[in-house]
């Protein structure tokens, strides 16, 4: 019957079956750990367990020894594991200092934010990116209708359509 090493040895020499063999012996201790060191939850760790096994597929003729696979495997999914990690801090720095830099406008009430948050997404996705561009980030209709590819009455339209809407949705009225 064939070791572990053996199966090494034939995945190097490009055997996909043995590789898989591979994988299947290893998969839920590369799982367990990454649960563990990511602390998030099993969608997480699948996902980076995947790149762990691609790198080690990728990677198989650099292990320098056939009987030191399992820690070597465990020691890209640490790697993986840490990319990830540092991943999700700067995204969630880059998050913080868009929040610190959007601040609510002064003078609007919290109620009135929700409302206009539930009023924008209710209106259709073409009508509320008109709206996002030329009333909320100051863009020109010309503007808008190149960069949404859509014709310039369209997005005159969508416009002052969705301005109505969120108008009344504000409690205003719509006669502007």
């Amino acid at each position: 019957m064939l070791g572990e090493a053996d199966w090494v040895r034939a995945a190097r020499a490009g055997s996909d079956p043995a590789f898989a063999r591979l994988v299947a012996a290893h998969q839920a201790a590369v799982r367990g750990f990454l649960r563990r060191v990511l602390g998030g939850g099993w969608a997480e760790a699948d996902d980076v367990a995947q790149e762990t096994f691609l790198a080690a597929w990728r990677s198989l003729r650099t292990l320098k020894s056939d009987e030191g696979f399992r820690s070597w495997l465990l020691g890209i999914a640490w790697r993986r594991a840490q990319d990830r990690i540092r991943s999700a801090r700067r995204g969630a720095a880059r998050d913080q200092q868009w929040l610190e830099a959007a601040s609510p406008a002064t003078g609007v009430s919290a109620v009135d934010r929700i409302a206009m948050g539930r009023a924008m997404a209710d209106l259709a996705p073409d009508v509320r990116a008109c709206v996002a561009l030329c009333l909320a980030d100051g863009w020109s209709h010309s503007e808008a209708a190149a960069a949404l590819d859509l014709p310039l009455g369209t997005v005159k339209s969508h416009v002052a359509r969705g301005r109505a809407r969120l108008l009344i949705a504000l409690g205003g009225s719509d006669d502007a």
